[in-house]
């Protein structure tokens, strides 16, 4: 499975926390929250497998725990600002078995050769973007030899068609393509950048990226924004 990952530790709390003994207290918080964890009843909701909570329920769940979970929650308050991003192997071995599947399947070689290059933002790819991107839409550099084809729908997870589909596809520098590519920005339909919260702003302006100060935006077409549409639901960082 591919996903995000975030390293956790668990600690039961002291004071046990059964949600149907404090019902009058919980009850109107649960009710307010967006992903719910329980039912108003007091039980669990089973097909709910992770989700978050308000700091308002966070806190009087911690409270109900005792002095122990009030110690642990704060600790966690503290270092909750740092994000630690990792490389995620998974990504890299499903693009892996997707190129083995194409050098091992019945397409013509100008094809798999096409494909393949794609995968690096070269090739037919590359210069089928170029017919409708510029220049980086963060640094603004337009020499060719300094930008690559950033698939805006993965490559790891587009068919061959996406794969090569020049609306599915930005000219950016490799900071820029990294910040996108895992989903530390991405771009409303308009053109202006968004920035995700978990994205540390010391490096987005060492990378080329001020959030105060943000590129000109530079709108894109019909099928550029049926990509972008995935990416924001599906790459984009959007909440910590």
């Amino acid at each position: 499975m591919i996903g995000w990952r975030m390293d956790m530790r668990f600690q039961r709390f002291a004071r046990t926390v059964r949600p149907k003994d404090h019902l009058p207290v919980l009850v109107p918080l649960v009710e307010r929250e967006r992903f719910a964890p329980m039912r108003s009843t007091g039980d669990g909701l089973q097909h709910v497998y992770l989700t978050s909570i308000s700091d308002g329920l966070a806190q009087v769940v911690i409270g109900l725990a005792g002095e122990s979970a009030t110690f642990n929650a704060t600790t966690f308050q503290d270092s909750s600002s740092i994000w630690v991003e990792r490389d995620l192997s998974g990504q890299l071995e499903w693009e892996d078995i997707e190129q083995r599947h194409i050098l091992e399947g019945d397409i013509p070689v100008t094809t798999r050769r096409a494909l393949v290059q794609a995968r690096i933002g070269q090739g037919l790819f590359k210069a089928r973007v170029s017919r409708l991107e510029k220049r980086c839409r963060l640094t603004f550099v337009d020499n060719p030899a300094h930008l690559v084809g950033s698939h805006i729908k993965p490559w790891r997870e587009s068919n061959n068609e996406e794969r090569l589909h020049e609306a599915n596809g930005l000219l950016l520098t490799p900071t820029a393509d990294q910040l996108f590519d895992r989903g530390f920005i991405s771009f409303e339909d308009n053109g202006e950048v968004m920035v995700s919260p978990v994205a540390d702003a010391v490096s987005l302006r060492r990378m080329g990226l001020d959030p105060q100060n943000p590129p000109r935006p530079l709108a894109f077409n019909t099928d550029q924004k049926h990509f972008l549409a995935h990416h924001r639901k599906e790459i984009f960082l959007a909440a910590v």
